[in-house]
């Protein structure tokens, strides 16, 4: 197995202070978003192989050496599933202000929307481009800290009382819409209205809405927040229509494909399939394409489904989800416990979150990570947090 070296995402949202507290290092003053470990082309996780006389070669890409000897890093089965490529990243997430609201299409829409781009010939680079890969997006958040966001459409009943309890009355247009219709018809045109408003009256709105919040508190105290980090966005309007969310540590949240969602605080480990494709809707300065994401959302009311892990008679903890790319579980390694074996024919990242476990002779420390290759034998001991990333073939 290889010790990975990461790149730490300074994305203006990120936290100053969270993921070097995990890494026991001095902050920068400056943001730290998401650490990186995978072989996303972006930004992808480095290491140092051994030869066989045990001399350490030259630094390389994860990628470079997944892309030198597909089957023997990620195992036939992973290959023969997914293709050479590592299907899933493993992040550190560190949000200091809400990430933008956004949505993931699904494996077809994906194909659907990149081959029409690229029939297009829309640079890959380009700021309205929408469809940056084939792949979907599904993706888990697990909280290492106390972690908020918005997650899936509340009903719209609830939804406009929320907003009727802020005396605004450029939001009654909306709370009228929110009562008039089926729930998923409500939440289309409600959404469709939002975005498609004046800029300048939705932010008078969105201001008046940020003072009004701000007076009542309690569960309107998120949406002062969140316009406090986006004054006279949309997105805090839209923002209203989602549940909230306050999750506890080792609770986590899945999300699936067509799920507005945003993250707002706090540090957690995040898993998704290797994608870049993102539709926004709001609390962003980036390109919104409206007809497009109002094509992949999926304008169903849902329960948020926290997600606590299931325990296996190995110690074991496993978020179940339902898809393949990638499998997240937890282990709480306990003083004078026996070894756990670890060993599994797919490719494995293993992160520490606390402690100081061992994975084979590597000791690790809260951020460290190691990459297991397919078939390789790995022990893990010692006491401490590890979090096990790996595919399902």
């Amino acid at each position: 197995m290889d010790r990975l070296s990461n790149t730490v995402r300074p994305y203006a949202w990120g936290s100053t202070t969270a993921i070097p507290e995990l890494l026991g290092i001095a902050p920068t003053g400056e943001p730290q978003a998401e650490m990186w470990m995978g072989a996303h082309p972006g930004a992808p996780s480095r290491l140092t192989r051994t030869t066989g006389t045990k001399e350490a070669g030259p630094e390389q890409p994860l990628t470079e050496v997944i892309a030198a000897d597909p089957e023997r890093e990620l195992g036939r089965a992973t290959v023969e599933k997914f293709g050479p490529r590592l299907p899933f990243l493993l992040k550190l997430l560190a949000a200091g202000a809400p990430l933008s609201l956004q949505v993931h299409p699904d494996l077809a829409q994906a194909k659907q929307g990149y081959e029409d781009e690229e029939r297009r010939s829309v640079p890959i680079d380009a700021p309205h481009r929408t469809y940056k890969d084939a792949h979907h997006k599904p993706e888990l958040i697990c909280a290492l800290t106390p972690f908020a966001g918005l997650c899936g459409f509340r009903r719209p009943t609830e939804a406009a009382e929320t907003m009727a309890a802020l005396g605004v009355d450029s939001l009654k247009p909306y709370v009228d819409l929110l009562g008039a219709h089926p729930e998923e018809a409500a939440l289309r045109e409600v959404l469709t209205a939002i975005l498609a408003a004046d800029p300048a009256q939705t932010a008078e709105t969105v201001n008046q809405a940020a003072a009004a919040a701000e007076r009542l508190g309690g569960a309107h105290a998120p949406y002062a927040r969140i316009a406090h980090h986006f004054p006279g966005d949309p997105g805090v309007i839209a923002a209203m229509l989602l549940n909230y969310v306050e999750l506890q540590p080792g609770e986590a949240l899945f999300l699936g494909a067509g799920v507005p969602h945003a993250y707002l605080d706090g540090l957690g480990v995040e898993i998704m399939a290797n994608s870049d494709n993102v539709l926004r809707c709001g609390l962003t300065p980036k390109h919104i394409d409206v007809p497009e994401l109002l094509r992949i959302v999926r304008f169903e009311p849902t329960d948020p489904g926290v997600l606590r892990p299931e325990a296996s008679p190995s110690g074991e903890e496993l978020y179940e989800t339902p898809v393949d790319e990638f499998r997240l579980s937890r282990f709480d390694l306990s003083p004078g416990a026996d070894p756990v074996d670890l060993t599994r024919d797919t490719p494995q990242i293993l992160l520490c979150t606390a402690g100081a476990p061992k994975a084979g002779t590597l000791g690790l420390t809260p951020g460290a990570s190691v990459f297991v290759p397919s078939g390789e034998r790995v022990e893990v001991s010692g006491t401490g947090t590890l979090f096990r990333a790996t595919v399902v073939a």
